[in-house]
């Protein structure tokens, strides 16, 4: 009798480490925490001698699934990417891109003209920009060294 031996694992540690691995990455590159399967689109803020400008990435969506607000100081932008209708003789081995509804909201660092926002949607990128309050353009501080 030929028996075959394999290792003992009490717990799969392998996923544990993983995940851990997932959390301290997210905490250190300063990203939100997600859960499993939660969807959140990667953004980048900007800001030039006028203008806050805020990028985020959502391929796959178009831009009637998108809402933008802001409110006390906080951009939010809402939508949802929807799961393509699945064919009836497709069986999947892998399904590695995320759906449906997120939420991702961002701090201004600066004050803007709420009434002249801008916001455009091109090839899955979603760009918005928040010319800056007169005030926030003349804000300068000089810090004498001595």
């Amino acid at each position: 009798m030929v028996w075959e031996l394999t290792p003992w694992r009490p717990f799969e540690f392998d996923r544990i480490r993983k995940e851990m691995d997932r959390l301290w990455d997210s905490f250190l590159e300063g990203r939100p925490m997600r859960r499993a399967g939660e969807w959140l689109p990667s953004i980048d803020v900007s800001e030039t001698k006028s203008d806050l400008v805020i990028k985020a990435e959502l391929p796959g969506m178009d831009s009637k699934d998108i809402d933008i607000s802001l409110s006390n100081g906080f951009l939010t932008i809402k939508g949802e990417k929807n799961q393509e209708k699945e064919e009836k003789d497709e069986n999947y081995h892998l399904i590695e891109r995320s759906y449906g509804s997120f939420t991702r909201s961002v701090r201004l660092p600066r004050e803007v003209q709420s009434d002249k926002i801008t916001a455009s949607f091109k090839n899955g990128v979603l760009r918005v920009t928040l010319p800056k309050s007169e005030e926030a353009k003349k804000k300068e501080i000089k810090i004498k060294v001595e």
